[in-house]
């Protein structure tokens, strides 16, 4: 099982370049950041952490990430993907994975600030529909040199559009969230699982739905889809039921702090990690 690190980074957070050089250096495979495009300044929004409203775009700060590594998967945690123009986000993702020489990760949820999606125009009701379609749309575009596509939501007709990305056939797909209808939509257009370890509960449900996902990918022909969980706590026991339910990943939120604070997070997570593989 593999380890790494979210993060929701901005000005006050230890610079992406050099935190994802350190993660390298202690051997993790990935770090993904988390985006906000902004929050609406309302009495709700208010009470949510500072780093909600000033996170860096998630793919500027994976390019960053990406040229200061070698071999380091970068990309989101998640991305919003239903507030983007399709046609913009795919060119961007597509220009990342080039730079990187292919080791980017496309993590998608579809949000729950309401006002920060009415913003967008994307009615909160609807957001799920227009996050699949704009999934597929930025796959059509990936994977076609003259692409099409065309749904309620989105839709354009044969356009040329470069780089491609050069992970064939695409970047991975990872679909966030822990509701319901989650599995569906993996199942329906992602590649890999991201559910969050939330609290003790949630990941018992967690652990319970990987074996249904792998039972229904089965069953569908898709074969074995990986999952990554985010949010793991600093515990060996965590860890060692995570890699027995077979995760294939697992990451720890960092603090959007500086790199003094940044450092003792990963020396607590590295403890955990260490007492998991008995070292």
């Amino acid at each position: 099982m593999e380890t790494g690190a979210t993060v929701f980074a901005t000005t006050a957070t230890m610079e992406p370049g050099a935190l994802a050089r350190r993660l390298e250096e202690r051997g993790h495979s990935a770090l993904y950041f988390a985006e906000h495009t902004h929050l609406p300044a309302s009495e709700h929004t208010a009470r949510l952490p500072h780093a909600f409203r000033s996170t860096f775009d998630p793919f500027v700060v994976s390019t960053a990430a990406a040229l200061a590594t070698r071999r380091l998967r970068v990309g989101s945690a998640i991305c919003l993907v239903a507030q983007h123009d399709p046609i913009v986000l795919a060119k961007t993702i597509a220009s990342v994975d080039q730079l990187s020489g292919g080791r980017v990760d496309f993590g998608v949820g579809g949000g729950w600030v309401e006002e920060e999606m009415a913003h967008h125009g994307v009615a909160p009701a609807r957001r799920f529909a227009r996050m699949r379609e704009h999934v597929e749309a930025i796959r059509t575009i990936w994977r076609e040199d003259e692409a099409s596509y065309r749904g309620p939501h989105v839709s354009f007709e044969r356009i040329w559009s470069w780089p491609k990305p050069v992970q064939w056939p695409h970047p991975p797909v990872l679909v966030g969230g822990m509701g319901p209808k989650v599995l569906d939509r993996v199942l329906a257009y992602g590649d890999v699982w991201l559910p969050d370890y939330a609290n003790a509960e949630s990941f018992e449900r967690t652990l319970r739905r990987v074996a249904e996902l792998r039972s229904r990918a089965a069953d569908a022909g898709r074969g074995r889809i990986p999952v990554v969980l985010t949010g793991v706590p600093h515990d060996p026991e965590v860890l060692e039921r995570c890699e027995a339910a077979g995760i294939n990943r697992v990451l720890t939120l960092l603090p959007a702090a500086g790199g003094g604070v940044v450092e003792r997070a990963l020396d607590s997570y590295e403890r955990a990690i260490a007492d998991w593989r008995g070292e």
